[in-house]
Parts: structure tokens; sequence; C-alpha cells
């Protein structure tokens, strides 16, 4: 972001012969070069930017802002929406493993029932204790792997 007090002071450099600096400096390198060569238009257009300084700053940050994807205010433009999850009940958590028991034969294990309820760890494992606890399910382990298998007997 360009600063007018920078621009005023390159404009000052007109007396050490470096006329348009201060547009260069706004990126305006036409009319900048122009200034150059041309002693800023035989010094009028040195003068008349004077006036003129406050209106280049601002719309060259008004181009930076727009290029970073901000309004001409400083308000972000086109931020992602952020999407918030609401955790599942306990019952419909208890829902959603049983729909996943189902789908993989009535057997699931902790790491199955998380990848396809999406929930944590403690809280799947603490829901299918608590079926197991209420008959729901019973408790086996893997012959191969011995990973804890949650048999649903309904299923």
């Amino acid at each position: 972001m360009n600063d007018v007090g920078t621009s005023y002071i390159l404009w000052f450099a007109c007396f050490l012969q470096l006329h348009g600096l201060h547009r260069l400096y706004n990126r305006k390198i036409g009319t900048g070069l122009l200034w150059f060569f041309t002693f800023g238009l035989l010094g009028i257009g040195q003068l008349v930017d004077l006036l003129l300084i406050p209106g280049m700053v601002e719309e060259h940050n008004s181009k930076v802002r727009a290029k970073l994807g901000y309004s001409p205010k400083g308000i972000p433009l086109n931020q992602p929406a952020v999407t918030v999850t609401v955790p599942p009940t306990r019952d419909q958590l208890m829902v959603k493993l049983v729909k996943a028991a189902a789908a993989r034969g009535g057997k699931i294990s902790v790491t199955q029932a998380v990848m396809d309820t999406g929930v944590g760890f403690g809280e799947v494992e603490a829901v299918l204790k608590q079926m197991l606890k209420s008959g729901y399910v019973t408790v086996d382990n893997h012959p191969t792997t011995g990973v804890v298998i949650y048999h649903f007997l309904e299923l």
C-alpha cells in the first residue's frame, strides 16, 4: 500500500531534476516516464500533481486491494463459507452405528465405525460400550488380527 506522504516526498525530488518519481511510485509508468523526460511537462504537470497526488495514491491502493480480494474499504471479499458441523446426539450415533454394521454384515470395529460415522474414537467406543451393556451387541476378537469386533445380534 502506498502512502501520500511518500508520494509528496518523491514529488519534491523534482528539485533534484528527478521529475515523475511520485507517478512511478503510484504505478503510473507511462506518465511517470513522460514527466521524467519532459521535466514534469515543463513544470506545469509537476505543479498540477500537487493536487492530484492523494487521488493517485487512493487509486493505486484500490487496485492493490482489489487484486488481493478486498473491497475499497479493506473488507475481505469472497471469504469461504464457514461450515459448522454439529456432532450427532448419542441416539443418532447409535443409529449410524447400526446402519454401518448392517453394511458390514452385522460386525464392526471401532476404526470402521469412526470411518463410517465421522465421529471420534472416544465417542464411538463409549457408545459401543453402552450398547454392549444394554445387550445390543457382543464383543469378540478378530481371529487373525486380534482387533475388537462388535457383533450386532439382531443383524
